[in-house]
């Protein structure tokens, strides 16, 4: 076969050779020990969680090393594409702090190894898979879908592993006269990989260092994989050599369950004679299901898989980056602890720190994080976080905030500059749900008062507060006067003089706080309510009470009527 004039037969129009383009991408000018490093989602308008695992690990090791990090878009399967995926993206990780160098992006590409979508890369493609067929590593394959599905089918009764090899690999001989007969009557073929591995017994090994999980030793490949579809697109596998070679990737991050495909993909780099970058092979996200046993997160089942997720119950990035370093280096938490107000970037990631088995993700683990990191974070710029979440998904709470800097900022600051900081906020959602009766278009009464007061009672407690309440009381004033109100009407000044004679008291002061606690917030439970009041105003803690009142006497002349 003279292999050469296959390849022109087979790609006449392609001029350009591989040293073209060698030197078209040269070698990248960086400093010793930099690592290039890529993301390279598939544009189905759907990202997840685990695509901000691996993007983390990218991020982290080529900018803590002086190098470069870029976006490239896996498009050349037409069938999944979505319009506006690229933007679904890019939005994602933004918003998470993932600064790509160069690569594609909203407002067009950006870097000199481009182009960064495989679609517009068709010809360079081209050109490599010319060079195959020139040196006989690979040949077009006129086989039909019939023809596969009946090699298939013998397989599988004779138990053997599904693929095109050795026998079934019915036009690797196919001669040139028989290959020109069939692409001048217009055969449809693709491309396929000559394979150089032997199947069965005589199978041989490779061995490849993972930079995660070291030394590596797996069966080699033997299949003729297709390398370029029928329309002259590449298959991932051939196109991400390509790509990963020419823009000089130095370290490819990906999920574990590419550990198959790396045979394949070390083949193809040998016989293109590429060198080859370190390949990572990270865990995979994991969680418990109801039964106690792991599994992997999964698109059906686990809404916090999506990161939209997250933008939507409005989580900080700083939060989720956070947990997610948590997950990757084993080393971290014992950092963070030693360490509590530095930025996350000041810590030393390393790929020897990463765990190689499951990685199990635990929200109830991410929420006490964020718990910790929303502590730290100035009530200012919580509040713009907020106020930028609820534009995007909550309206009427938009509304309650854009015009209430100041006070929302004090209401955020309440108790956070304790002796004992106040953490509870975990997202935007859940903090203007916890702080949204400060507004008066969210008032309501949700809570039911203690079980030691009849509504006749806590009529009595509240105007009896509403006749003492002076809104310059300092907070001891202000809380002696409660204990006052407490021993007028039969409670015990102290819980701890209720606990021991229950019977001589209605109930103690900690009840008659709470009916007051529950007519200016709603709620049973609540930060400081001298506090709350200070930032509420006079007027509004005063209308509150008397609404309150209003209500328990409509809610008295209910039950005197039933009864």
């Amino acid at each position: 076969m003279d292999h050469k004039k296959l390849a022109e037969l087979l790609f006449p129009d392609i001029d350009k050779t591989p040293a073209y383009y060698e030197k078209f991408f040269p070698e990248r000018v960086l400093p010793e020990g930099a690592c290039v490093t890529r993301l390279g989602p598939s544009p189905t308008g759907f990202i997840h969680l685990g695509n901000l695992y691996g993007a983390f690990v990218d991020e982290r090791l080529a900018h803590q090393s002086g190098g470069i990090f870029y976006l490239r878009i896996e498009d050349t399967d037409e069938k999944r594409l979505v319009e506006g995926a690229v933007d679904i993206v890019t939005d994602a990780l933004e918003f998470f702090g993932i600064r790509f160098d160069e690569g594609a992006g909203k407002d067009g590409e950006k870097g000199s190894y481009g182009p960064y979508f495989q679609s517009a890369r068709k010809e360079i493609y081209q050109c490599f898979a010319k060079y195959l067929v020139e040196k006989g590593d690979a040949y077009p394959c006129f086989m039909t879908e019939d023809d596969i599905s009946r090699i298939r089918r013998r397989q599988e009764e004779n138990k053997e592993t599904p693929g095109i090899y050795g026998e079934y690999a019915l036009c690797r001989d196919l001669s040139f006269d028989d290959i020109k007969e069939k692409i001048d009557t217009e055969a449809a073929y693709v491309l396929r990989l000559r394979s150089g591995g032997i199947s069965g017994e005589n199978a041989r090994y490779i061995t490849v260092e993972d930079g995660i999980r070291g030394t590596l030793t797996l069966p080699e490949n033997y299949q003729d994989i297709v390398i370029l579809k029928a329309g002259g697109m590449p298959t991932y596998h051939f196109a991400h050599v390509c790509d990963d070679h020419l823009m000089r990737t130095t370290h490819v991050i990906r999920g574990e369950e590419w550990l198959s495909s790396l045979p394949v993909h070390v083949e193809l780099f040998e016989k293109l004679g590429f060198r080859l970058p370190v390949f990572c092979h990270t865990a995979q996200l994991m969680k418990l299901d109801e039964n106690g046993s792991k599994r992997k997160l999964s698109k059906r089942k686990d809404p916090e898989l999506s990161l939209g997720f997250y933008k939507k119950q409005g989580y900080h990035p700083d939060a989720v980056k956070e947990y997610l370093m948590t997950l990757l280096n084993s080393d971290f938490e014992e950092w963070r602890a030693s360490e509590p107000n530095a930025p996350l970037e000041d810590f030393s990631f390393s790929l020897k720190k990463m765990n190689n088995s499951g990685a199990l993700f635990d929200i109830d683990k991410l929420n006490d994080i964020s718990k910790e990191r929303l502590a730290r974070i100035p009530a200012a710029d919580l509040y713009l976080f907020m106020r930028n979440w609820a534009e995007e998904f909550s309206p009427d709470a938009h509304k309650a905030l854009k015009d209430s800097t100041a006070y929302t900022e004090a209401i955020i600051d309440i108790g956070r500059n304790d002796p004992k900081p106040r953490k509870d906020f975990i997202c935007a959602s859940q903090m203007f749900d916890s702080i949204k009766y400060f507004f008066d278009d969210f008032f309501t009464i949700d809570d039911t008062l203690p079980g030691e007061t009849s509504a006749e009672e806590a009529s009595a407690i509240l105007s009896g507060y509403l006749e003492t309440y002076d809104h310059s009381d300092d907070q001891s004033t202000w809380f002696g006067k409660i204990r006052d109100i407490a021993r007028e009407l039969g409670y015990a000044a102290k819980p701890k003089d209720f606990k021991k004679e229950p019977e001589r008291y209605k109930g103690h002061v900690g009840h008659v706080s709470t009916v007051i606690r529950i007519a200016v917030t709603g709620r049973s439970q609540s930060p400081d309510i001298w506090t709350i009041q200070q930032i509420l105003g006079r007027e509004k803690t005063e209308a509150r009470i008397r609404s309150m009142i209003a209500l328990l006497g409509n809610t008295s002349a209910c039950c005197r009527k039933m009864s």
